[in-house]
């Protein structure tokens, strides 16, 4: 009697093929994940802090037996590996629902083989590949089948007990107490030791590595230049002043148990009044007092999704930032598909404006006017130009798979004048969309123009206004040769394709890391490029500084402190949104 095999689109539950197919199958160590490169798998398989957060296990009589052990330990796996695609309450992002009523009519031995090899649509061959073992594989099976634990709800009550200012305003310098040039300070990522370097751009020195919260996901700068506010993905956001002597942390809070995002306001008038955070767990944003991180306003996200109108219960804040153009924040909402424009005016009459885009929203950045949002809805293979000014949805574009723009890389094109531009995890494609409505009307709005770049899993693109070059990372990408370098295109001759920098090798590292090279980023003048060389905790990463005008190596930064180096930001670029 034949048992049918359901295949998965990107998660575990499938249509039907028989046992004997699927045994075939299994001989195969490792399958063609033909719809899903290796970038997007490595990509969408994020760890998650709610791995570590207690929660409550629900005995379900139908599934089967697990111990509070076995439990736990199937939850941290889940939150370590599979969270970021099905949910955290396992019903679906950008994966198919994992909930119990899908998973018990296949049985264990039935969800272990696709846990163990994988499937051609996508699903990460998690026992063959050795990330799994053959017995977390059946922990695993197992656990699906149990009804999800909920992570514990995070309210104002919860973030008030994680407030802490340690050095009040009052009592903070009334000038700036130091002679660096704050302006050209980067903040780094220390991404595996819960801290941020802030180097002096101009020595290549460390002034300071400050404690911050897990996997800093983003620095951002204050809208007068003197405060830095990062957060990490525990939701820990870290308030640091550069008037200091030394520049270190003046007050911190927890705004959730899961966290990507954070802004402060920039409107004339309103400069640096209030803070803003997004969290992924709960699904909520939160406004703070710009000078202490005092939480003021929480407001929630659940609600329904753009096109089926279904209602989504952890709709996670994905990019914020600050219109120039009115008192509002904008959040991107990822698993409705939203844009939400929050005006701040009144802290306790808050009104919001949705703004329907398309599902995932993820990262973005403006135009060079900064009057349009340019954000990636990355699961839709889009991008949309929201024009703040107006509040409206200009444009909806279709570009390449998966775009991950980070902030995106303004410049004048040759030919259709000012683009926004943005590399793909999915493909090896660089998407180029007109942004001036106004002396380029025909090309507004529409993907103008594409470059090939050196393949996929490119996190990040990046120039500057005084820049020539357009600089490329893929950090993500499978080829080691691909992964541990930078491609560069003249942006007066971007048909004549991209000269590669072999950052990896320049940095000169002494050991066998992953040396992967991500987020180029310009210092203050634009004439340097500071790359991460990215390996593991325990072996040697650096910083490569390029000579913008000379395409050469310039410096290496290397400092035992530096562990991990992820993602950097230049204080003043970052503080006028220059990218």
């Amino acid at each position: 009697m034949s048992i049918r095999k359901r295949w998965l689109t990107g998660a575990f539950v499938l249509a039907g093929l028989p046992l004997a197919i699927s045994q075939a199958y299994a001989a195969e160590p490792e399958p063609q994940h033909k719809d899903i490169p290796a970038a997007e798998i490595k990509y969408q398989a994020g760890g998650s802090p709610l791995g570590d957060v207690e929660m409550y296990q629900d005995i379900n009589p139908k599934a089967p037996a697990m111990s509070k052990a076995e439990f736990d330990q199937a939850r941290k796996i889940y939150f370590q590996r599979c969270a970021g695609c099905h949910g955290v309450l396992r019903k679906g992002a950008t994966g198919k629902p994992l909930t119990p009523e899908k998973t018990l009519p296949n049985g264990t031995d039935y969800l272990k083989v696709f846990i163990k090899y994988g499937s051609p649509a996508g699903m990460p061959n998690w026992g063959t590949s050795g990330e799994l073992t053959d017995a977390e594989v059946d922990l695993m099976a197992r656990y699906i089948q149990q009804t999800p634990p909920q992570p514990p709800e995070f309210g104002m009550a919860q973030m008030k007990e994680t407030w802490n200012v340690i050095i009040p305003p009052e009592k903070r310098p009334t000038k700036k107490m130091n002679d660096y040039n704050i302006t050209n300070i980067f903040s780094t990522t220390l991404r595996d030791t819960g801290e941020v370097a802030l180097i002096d751009g101009d020595t290549k020195k460390i002034i300071n590595v400050v404690k911050t919260g897990y996997a800093v996901h983003i620095s951002r700068t204050s809208a007068s230049g003197r405060y830095l506010f990062v957060i990490g993905r525990d939701a820990k956001i870290n308030m640091i002043d550069l008037w200091m002597e030394k520049p270190d942390n003046v007050a911190e809070i927890r705004i959730g148990l899961e966290a990507r995002s954070v802004d402060t306001s920039k409107y004339k008038g309103y400069e640096d009044k209030l803070a803003i955070a997004g969290a992924y767990w709960p699904p909520q944003y939160v406004i703070m007092n710009g000078d202490t991180l005092e939480p003021l306003k929480i407001m929630a996200t659940r609600g329904m999704t753009v096109g089926d109108q279904e209602y989504h219960p952890e709709p996670r804040v994905a990019s914020i930032v600050a219109s120039h153009f009115k008192p509002e924040f904008v959040v991107n909402v990822k698993e409705t598909g939203k844009t939400l424009m929050v005006d701040y005016s009144d802290i306790n009459a808050i009104s919001v404006k949705e703004i329907p885009v398309a599902k995932f929203l993820h990262d973005g950045g403006f135009d060079s006017t900064k009057r349009y949002f340019m954000v990636a809805a990355n699961q839709s293979n889009q991008i949309g130009a929201i024009d703040v000014k107006e509040g409206k949805l200009a444009g909806l574009i279709d570009v390449g798979k998966i775009p991950h723009p980070g902030r995106g890389a303004n410049f004048v094109h040759p030919k259709y004048g000012p683009v926004w531009a943005t590399g793909h995890l999915g493909d090896d494609s660089i998407a180029m969309i007109g942004t001036d409505p106004v002396k380029h009307k025909q090309y507004a709005w529409k993907m103008v123009d594409t470059l090939k770049s050196q393949g996929g899993g490119s996190l990040f693109i990046k120039t500057h206004p005084k820049s020539k070059h357009l600089y490329v990372d893929n950090p993500l990408n499978p080829d080691p040769k691909v992964s541990q370098s930078v491609a560069v295109y003249d942006i007066s001759n971007l048909q004549a394709g991209y000269k590669v920098l072999p950052i990896a090798e320049w940095a000169g590292l002494k050991d066998d890391g992953a040396k992967r090279v991500v987020q180029p980023e310009y210092n203050k003048a634009g004439d340097e490029v500071w790359i991460s060389v990215w390996s593991a905790k325990d072996k040697e990463s650096a910083i490569v500084v390029v000579d913008d005008k000379t395409l050469e190596l310039k410096n290496v930064i290397k400092d035992p402190r530096i562990i991990t180096p992820t993602g950097h930001f230049n204080v003043y670029n970052t503080q006028h949104d220059v990218y």
